[in-house]
This record gives C-alpha cells, sequence and structure tokens, in this order.
C-alpha cells in the first residue's frame, strides 16, 4: 500500500502501468492546486441533522490526504432530497455546485455514494435537461473526475420492495436508526428488543403501524424537540416521495444506462463493495453485543432480499474488470452478492479503482472503531472485518484517481482497471 497521501512508490516495485512518483509528483505540479469537490449521498443519505454527518470520516479523510499532496480541496456536501427523483436530485447538485464552486473555468470533482453516484452522472451527461435555470452544460463542462461508491448502475432489487408498504417501514426504520446510532453511538435496550423480537420473523417486522410508532417514540424521546422534529420532518419525506424508488428498479436503470452517457473528457471512477455473506462465521465476527447482533439480523434479512430477487441477464463484464474484481475477491461475484443494499455487480461500471470487502456504509467510514476521534460507528452490522486501514486505503486510491489526470479516460463508458490487492 502507498505511503500516507497516495503517492506511488518510485523505482522498480513501482506497479507495472502505473506513474513512478518522480512523474506523479511532476503531473500534481501542473494541476489546478485548488479543487472543488462534492461528495453527493445516497437513498439513505441526510447530509446530516445538528453533529449528525454520513460525509464526516470521508470528508476528513480525503481532506487530510490533499493538504499530504499539497493540493488544496474544498470539499462541499451536497444536501438532496433523500428520495425525491434522481432529476430532481441532480438539479439540486447543479443548484450547490452554481453557488460554492469557484468562478470560472476551474474543474470540478464529483463523489457521489450509493444513488448520490446515479446523480452525478445524470448530471455529467451530455445534453441533460435537469428542471433548473442554472446552466448544466456549463457546469457540466467543467467537470473532470466522477468517482461512484457503492452505486446501483444496474439497479438493486431493494428498490422494489422498498415500495410497499412494508418496505416503506422498514426504510424508515432504517433511517431512523441510522441517525439514532451515529447520534448516540448505539440502540436503547427498548427498540433492541423490539426489533429482536420481530427481526426472527422478518414478514412481521413492521406488520402494525401502532407498533411502529410506538419504536419511533421510543428512540425520538431521546432527541431535543427541535432534533425531533426535523428526523420526523426526514422520516415523512422518506415515504412521501417514492419517486426514486421506482427510479432504482433493475428494469427501470436499463433505460438509464441507455440514454445517460457518459461524457467526454471525464474520467468515471468507482468504488466496488461486497460484504460478507450471512453465516455462522459472520454472525460470530459481529460479537456478543446486543445491539450488533440485532443490526446483523437485519442485515441479514437485506442480503437475503436481494439474493432471493430473480436473476436477470448479467452485463458482461470487460476483461479489466474481471481482473479487478478477482484481485480483491479472489474469483468473480456471483449474482447474489451484495454490500446488504446494493448487488456487487451492479456497481461495476467505469475505471474500477477500488474493491473492497465491505458493507454500503463501511466505505463512508461508518464501521466500528471507538478508538479513533471521532470514533467510527457501525450502524449496521454485517460481520466483514472493514476496518481503518481498508478505509484508509480505499481513501487513498479515490485520492489518487482525481489527483492523477494521467490515468487512462473512461469517457468511452465502463472500462475498469484493477488495483492491487491490499
Amino acid at each position: 500500500m502507498w505511503a500516507f497521501g497516495g503517492f506511488p512508490p518510485s523505482g522498480p516495485e513501482a506497479p507495472r502501468g502505473r506513474p513512478h512518483r518522480n512523474e506523479y509528483l511532476s503531473t500534481l505540479g501542473r494541476m489546478n492546486r485548488t479543487l472543488d469537490i462534492y461528495l453527493v449521498p445516497g437513498f439513505l443519505g441526510f447530509v446530516n441533522l445538528g453533529r449528525i454527518t454520513y460525509f464526516g470520516h470521508q470528508r476528513r479523510a480525503l481532506g487530510g490526504r490533499f493538504v499530504a499532496l499539497g493540493l488544496d480541496a474544498r470539499i462541499h456536501i451536497v444536501r438532496t432530497p433523500p428520495t425525491a427523483s434522481l432529476p430532481t436530485r441532480a438539479a439540486r447538485l447543479a443548484q450547490t455546485i452554481a453557488k460554492t464552486a469557484k468562478r470560472g473555468d476551474a474543474p470540478l470533482h464529483l463523489i457521489g455514494h450509493s444513488s448520490g453516484g446515479l446523480d452525478v452522472r445524470l448530471l455529467t451527461a451530455p445534453g441533460v435537461a435537469l428542471p433548473t435555470s442554472v446552466d448544466v452544460e456549463r457546469l457540466a463542462g467543467r467537470v473532470r473526475t466522477v468517482v461512484t461508491v457503492a452505486t446501483p448502475h444496474h439497479g438493486t432489487p431493494l428498490a422494489s420492495f422498498f415500495t410497499t408498504l412494508r418496505g416503506q417501514q422498514l426504510l424508515q426504520i432504517l433511517s431512523l436508526n441510522t441517525i439514532y446510532v451515529l447520534h448516540f453511538g448505539h440502540l436503547p435496550i427498548s427498540a433492541l428488543l423490539w426489533m429482536g423480537a420481530r427481526v426472527l420473523r422478518f414478514g412481521e417486522l413492521v406488520a402494525n403501524s401502532e407498533l411502529l410508532d410506538e419504536l419511533f417514540s421510543r428512540l425520538l424521546e431521546d432527541f431535543t424537540v427541535g432534533r425531533r422534529r426535523a428526523v420526523r420532518a426526514l422520516l415523512r419525506d422518506v415515504v412521501r416521495d417514492q419517486a426514486l424508488m421506482l427510479q432504482l428498479s433493475p428494469e427501470a436503470m436499463e433505460v438509464f444506462n441507455a440514454s445517460v452517457l457518459p461524457r467526454p473528457g471525464v474520467r468515471y471512477g468507482t468504488v466496488v463493495t461486497q460484504a460478507a455473506r450471512p453465516s455462522l462465521r459472520a454472525t460470530l465476527a459481529a460479537g456478543l453485543d446486543p445491539a450488533a447482533q440485532v443490526t446483523h439480523a437485519v442485515y441479514g434479512a437485506l442480503y437475503q432480499l436481494i439474493a432471493a430477487a430473480p436473476s436477470r441477464d448479467a452485463r458482461r463484464l470487460t476483461p479489466p474488470e474481471i481482473r479487478a474484481l478477482h484481485r480483491a475477491y479472489g474469483a468473480t461475484p456471483s449474482a447474489a452478492a451484495s454490500d446488504g443494499i446494493v448487488p456487487t455487480l451492479s456497481q461495476v461500471w467505469g475505471h474500477v479503482i477500488h474493491a473492497a470487502v465491505a458493507d454500503h456504509l463501511d466505505a463512508l467510514g461508518h464501521f466500528r472503531d471507538a478508538s479513533h476521534d471521532p470514533p467510527h460507528v457501525d450502524w449496521l452490522v454485517s460481520g466483514s472485518g472493514f476496518d481503518r486501514p481498508r478505509f484508509e486505503a480505499l481513501v487513498d486510491d479515490v485520492v489518487r484517481f482525481i489527483a492523477d489526470p494521467t490515468l487512462r479516460n473512461s469517457a468511452r463508458g465502463p472500462t475498469g482497471r484493477a488495483t492491487r490487492k491490499r
């Protein structure tokens, strides 16, 4: 693994096909020293509610590495409606860039997690029409790199499930649990008992709206009045606006990919995640903590929903994509493999800059590490073993992709190149 800051090694140990350190530093010297970077959350994202942050760990890690490279990275976090349509979310991204980016033609770099990756792809698509008065084409012309992280480029079976009554209620529970755990560090015993009693039979997890209201009341009573209102408003939006869920189905994403084309001159990179398959070993890896065991059971239920979905004709992977996946996982992931939210093969689109054994939010830094300051909190335990060194390796590869314009242009479409096995 390269040293802190993402510098590649020099000398004979440098990987074939990658620039040596002196060449890399020379390239950086010719770059614009100020970067405008935009982080776009996915459909479980909320940006922040008070001190609760979605991109907190990612933002700090990226900022530190760009400083180490002598680059001034202005990192912006975009507030998008959690479950609004992709055009609505992409329009919000365009409006945010128009308000906050440096004037002129300074380059822009976009990083989207989950469905946020589709937002940035849509923004950069040639000739796209979005519901905004912003000159989208002019902004898109300034984008130099797009990085998608755990993005459902080919859809996710959970999207169709989340449009059902039971799915909407579960999505509310997942959103509220995420907010609560990131704020307090753990779920209260009463909530754990409530969920544990029902997750054993997933079909009855949210069978009664009165029981659901009871759970929400137990969790919300620990927040301040102002924070409680903000959380309730978010949960209402999750149920009222289901446009995004309809657009993330595998069938809908076929249409998206046929019409949303890559922009020439933009380098597209992707981070792929595959979590541990639910098993006795994964359950033991989750530990003895009751909260970890309950959230691990929820993770297992989500994983099984994806695995049980009818199989579709998979897109044929390119040789570079296959090599990248083999180096990370030892073999090409099956159609049933996922990170608990998005099938792994659905995430492959563009230049594969990193592939990790991780669940959907591990890649953002939401894994368990209480010793770090600020601590990492794992809100949905998968037993994948993702940790701080693996997180740093992921961030290193993202930073290098953004900072090194000598990497192959991927504007011709999904091509990918393997990363070194960590």
